[in-house]
């Protein structure tokens, strides 16, 4: 405390004079350069430290050190009233209500750490190691004193007990906030009531939201009355006016309307239209089921799926769905009620303009700093690409058991003969496309196709091997990764070297559809063949697109004029030419 000091005798009696009281002044510290007008009709109760231009006005204060430039105005109470790990260590029962995945949150957690602790449950050694860097994450910051960091703005709030917060956070108008962590530039407004909860960099919450027991990742934002209980939302999350509980929410998982509600399930790119339900509602043995939808799932207006479930990567959900399907091995489809029955359409989502956006849209979408989460957004990769050969294979073997049949029964869905045909047809094209745009990137020599392939997973959001993982989780459970930071930088080098890697797993695909090692030009052949797969695949999707841009869809536009109006004003508000 060498660069604080105790106010002196005159200094008192100004502040006395300014309504300014304190349990005991000789507790009060302030920086060597401070002035009486700092401090205003403020409560300072305990130890509290006043940094280098902060200022507290008609606020009561206990505990508390704040940071340099600071503010503290109108709030209620900024109390610590005992030793807090302010919000470390706080466990969250994600994905399962049933508590079977709880993750311990701590203000380094990141999607892939998170994902392995939620995930992993057969191996405890790992899980055991992971909860102990928690814990030794929440003993390093637990304090009988809380601190507001440099440069905030804390202003208009009632309650604010056991709160740290970092640098640049503002608070404006929160009604409670509780045993908490919000990092740098973090904002919480009004009416805000969180408990038990982290805040990331960037993280914002507003106008009404309710948490407990959260972890709100980097540049999330809940906003307009969301509710969350025991959720973790990862890298640039959106959630409004909806409800959840126990989700795992990976990044890019968008929810905007009143009417969703999403429990005990993983999310990840994904996005929930008006009337979404993605609900636990099989209570025989109590609240035990889950589901999973891979990324980039959306569901359309008023879908509802019964735990448990799992939908394969980018598939489209839309009507009711209660017979527990598993779509995992067809991603990029459609998955519609039909008579009650489940209808899947697999690769339909392929030729669609709205797969495009969406894999368009996510990096500019991307606002972060801190940038713990690994986030891939490479569109032709090697996870979806296995999902299509397996596809592929599976769509075969389905045709070929009974190669008239007008529809087959797989995994509690129904895929009609004109849909697998197509499917297949589609899967093709866009392995093609995939396979050429990873042998044209990265290094690898032509041998390396003689290894076997890799198996890739999606690690909420980071493609990886499950050879790396499963390496990575032994170094833990060995204890030579001993911290939450050397887990992310394992996560972090593999994916610098992401294109190598792929490379590498193309050339052992390629080399086993030819049935031997590729050449040179048989690789450069693949690339170009692929260039030409991704733009076919682009003319039937911006085809799509035409379709939605047509002047069919201009119904409803230039009210008060002819046909020519109508496609003026329809052209205007689109943004065509």
């Amino acid at each position: 405390m060498s660069q604080f000091r105790n106010l002196t005798d005159d200094e008192v009696h100004r502040l006395e004079a300014t309504g300014c009281s304190a349990s005991s002044w000789s507790d009060v510290w302030v920086a060597a350069d401070f002035c009486t007008e700092q401090l205003a009709a403020c409560r300072l109760e305990g130890r509290v430290r006043i940094a280098s231009g902060a200022r507290i006005y008609r606020s009561r204060v206990r505990n508390y050190d704040i940071g340099e430039r600071s503010l503290v105005a109108d709030v209620t109470a900024l109390e610590c009233r005992h030793a807090s790990p302010f919000g470390n260590g706080v466990p969250v029962a994600t994905m399962n209500e049933g508590g079977g995945r709880t993750v311990k949150i701590f203000t380094a957690l990141s999607a892939q750490t998170a994902y392995l602790a939620a995930l992993y449950r057969h191996r405890p050694q790992l899980v055991a190691a992971l909860e102990r860097m928690a814990a030794e994450e929440a003993g390093r910051v637990r304090s009988e004193f809380g601190r507001i960091g440099s440069d905030c703005r804390i202003t208009a709030c009632r309650l604010l007990r056991e709160v740290l917060t970092g640098d640049r956070v503002e608070l404006d108008g929160v009604s409670l906030l509780e045993n908490g962590t919000l990092c740098d530039g973090a904002r919480a407004g009004i009416d805000v009531k969180a408990r038990d909860f982290i805040a990331a960099e960037q993280a914002q919450l507003d106008n009404g939201v309710i948490v407990e027991r959260c972890f709100i990742g980097e540049c999330c934002r809940l906003d307009k009355g969301y509710s969350a209980t025991d959720a973790l939302f990862f890298a640039c999350s959106h959630c409004e006016n909806g409800e959840a509980a126990s989700i795992f929410a990976g990044p890019f998982t968008v929810s905007h309307h009143r009417s969703s509600l999403l429990i005990a399930g993983m999310f990840s790119f994904f996005n929930a239209g008006s009337g979404t339900n993605q609900s636990n509602h099989l209570f025989k043995s109590g609240a035990v089921h889950q589901a999973v939808h891979l990324r980039g799932c959306k569901f359309a207006s008023d879908a509802y799926v019964m735990s448990p479930a799992l939908e394969g990567a980018f598939t489209m959900v839309m009507g009711h769905h209660t017979h527990h399907h598993d779509t995992s091995d067809f991603p990029f489809s459609y998955l519609i009620e039909k008579e009650g029955r489940s209808v899947l359409m697999p690769g339909a989502n392929l030729a669609s303009y709205g797969t495009v956006r969406d894999i368009e849209k996510w990096p500019t979408r991307d606002h972060r700093t801190r940038r713990r989460d690994v986030v891939n957004f490479e569109a032709f990769n090697p996870y979806l690409t296995q999902a299509m050969l397996h596809a592929v294979d599976t769509l075969h073997t389905l045709s070929d058991e009974e190669p008239d049949a007008p529809f087959y029964n797989y995994r509690k869905t129904v895929i009609r003969q004109t849909a697998l045909r197509r499917g297949i047809a589609l899967y093709n094209k866009a392995i093609a496309a995939s396979l050429g745009a990873m042998l044209e990137r990265g290094e690898a020599p032509l041998e390396a196709s003689l290894g076997e392939p890799a198996h890739w997973l999606d690690v909420a959001g980071a493609y990886i091997t499950r050879s790396e993982v499963e390496a990575l989780c032994d170094a833990i459970e060995r204890g030579e990764l001993t911290s939450p930071d050397l887990i992310d930088e394992r996560f972090r080098s593999f994916a610098r070297r992401y294109d190598d890697h792929a490379r590498r797993w193309a050339l052992s695909i390629y080399a086993r559809l030819l049935g031997h090692l590729p050449s040179q030009e048989e690789v450069d052949e693949a690339v170009r063949g692929g260039a030409h797969a991704r733009r076919a695949l682009r003319e039937m999707t911006d085809a799509d697109r035409a379709r939605d841009c047509s002047p069919d869809k201009a119904v409803g536009y230039g009210l008060d004029g002819g046909e020519e109006e109508r496609l003026l004003d329809y052209r205007a508000v689109r943004g065509l030419d």
